[in-house]
């Protein structure tokens, strides 16, 4: 029994590191500023994701403004390397993304200004931030991006819809750690008030943003 009990007790904390990144942004409110800004959080079936003014993170990440010039938007999801590229999936891709840690890349996806026309069949939520919030999410999905030694964000393969584009990312993938526990550390780092542990699906994502909204 002591046995199991330590080794479970190992898995956790294996777990929980595996959890660990990316990591959320502490956020402070910095100024009065009133200037507001739109941006999405994209449901697609089980996966949630960002779509923020392309040119605000360009700035961060001059990379993307060479990929996705004239775009005025940008999606972003982060997901397991072997699911999320697949033009296939298999049980055994799905097996091994939930049940083991894993690789994760990052889908950059342009979007045109009628973002509720290009994603017709996704649920849209619209969230307003300010320069701050913004910000602090912006640093957040910047540093989702791995790095090589020059600072520059690895391209990959190209996306899987649209005009697109993976990249290499930080952290792995797992159980406790899906694309929808990245969108809660987002929102998080963007300054909303929620538990990331448990947001493991899209409508614990959709359902907190729907509660937020109700009693703003």
């Amino acid at each position: 029994m002591k046995n199991i009990i330590t080794t479970l007790s190992v898995s956790v904390l294996f777990f929980a590191a595996c959890s660990a990144q990316p990591y959320v942004i502490k956020h402070e409110s910095m100024s009065s500023n009133a200037k507001r800004y739109d941006i999405y959080v994209v449901s697609h079936e089980w996966h949630t994701g960002f779509v923020i003014p392309a040119q605000l993170i360009q700035k961060k990440l001059p990379k993307l403004e060479n990929r996705f010039e004239g775009s005025p938007y940008i999606e972003f999801g982060w997901g397991d390397k072997g699911f999320y590229q697949a033009k296939e999936i298999t049980s055994g891709l799905t097996v091994r993304a939930i049940f083991w840690p894993t690789e994760s890349v990052i889908q950059a996806v342009a979007v045109p200004n009628h973002i509720h026309q290009y994603f017709p069949r996704s649920e849209i939520v619209l969230i307003d931030l300010s320069d701050d919030e913004l910000e602090s999410l912006i640093k957040f999905i910047a540093n989702s991006f791995h790095k090589n030694e020059n600072g520059e964000i690895i391209e990959l393969k190209r996306g899987v819809y649209g005009n697109s584009q993976f990249y290499q990312a930080v952290g792995d993938y797992y159980l406790m750690n899906t694309c929808n526990t990245w969108t809660a550390k987002g929102l998080k780092s963007a300054g909303f008030d929620l538990n990331t542990t448990f947001k493991l699906t899209k409508d614990s994502i959709l359902n907190y943003l729907r509660y937020d909204k109700q009693y703003q």
